[in-house]
């Protein structure tokens, strides 16, 4: 669709991730929390794209995608994912820093670049966050992954993803040395805050809060 601006297309994206998120129709407050804006711009966006074909919307009920608006979705969220991949990967930018310049690149038009772009890439399943990477057809490589606040005492997992990609966030783990690929073993949990403490690499230990457990997305280590 070509009669479609930026910021119509951001808003997409913002009701494909809420929705996600919720595994529900996304609601206009969630959307205008996502967004950063009033409900009452979000109300005027839904209708326009209403009038589009791009989505449904029952008052009271939610909005959801058509088969047209989450195409074009998928094709914002597989573009920025790619684009963080190449920051990250060939032009040396940290994670913390890429979002907003991939929020940019996003919305270029040429599917000629994006194609060469994954092929100069190799193709990559996951970006630098550990979200999943859309193929050219819309589909995800999902795996096996949980919060680490969900571990057990002795459990062996390694760090595979983020669920808060706010730069603070990142610039700590940074810090912590716990960025994706990282290990580490839960030693104790802690009742009252429910923190958790776990071993690092070179048998470094820390304390993580709940909040930071619940952000980071881990896989058990198979045992040896």
């Amino acid at each position: 669709m070509d009669n479609i601006s930026q910021t119509e297309e951001n808003y997409l994206k913002a009701i494909y991730k809420v929705s996600e998120n919720s595994g529900a129709k996304a609601s206009t407050n969630a959307i205008a929390a996502d967004m950063n804006t009033s409900a009452a711009s979000v109300t005027d966006m839904i209708k326009r794209l209403n009038e589009k074909g791009l989505v449904l919307y029952e008052s009271r009920r939610g909005v959801s995608l058509t088969d047209e608006g989450a195409r074009i979705a998928t094709e914002l969220i597989r573009k920025h994912r790619l684009w963080e991949v190449f920051l990250v990967d060939k032009l040396r930018f940290s994670w913390d820093e890429v979002h907003d310049i991939a929020e940019q690149l996003e919305h270029i038009k040429s599917d000629e670049l994006i194609k060469r772009l994954d092929t100069y890439l190799a193709y990559p399943k996951f970006d630098p966050h550990g979200d999943p990477i859309p193929d050219a057809e819309g589909n995800f490589t999902f795996r096996k992954q949980a919060p680490l606040s969900e571990s057990k005492m002795g459990d062996n997992v390694i760090v595979v993803g983020v669920q808060d990609h706010a730069p603070a966030f990142l610039q700590y783990l940074d810090r912590l040395h716990l960025g994706l690929g990282a290990e580490l073993e839960v030693l104790d949990l802690h009742e009252y805050d429910e923190s958790m403490k776990v071993r690092l690499e070179n048998n470094r230990e820390e304390t993580l809060s709940r909040k930071v457990c619940e952000h980071l997305l881990v896989q058990k280590r198979q045992k040896a």
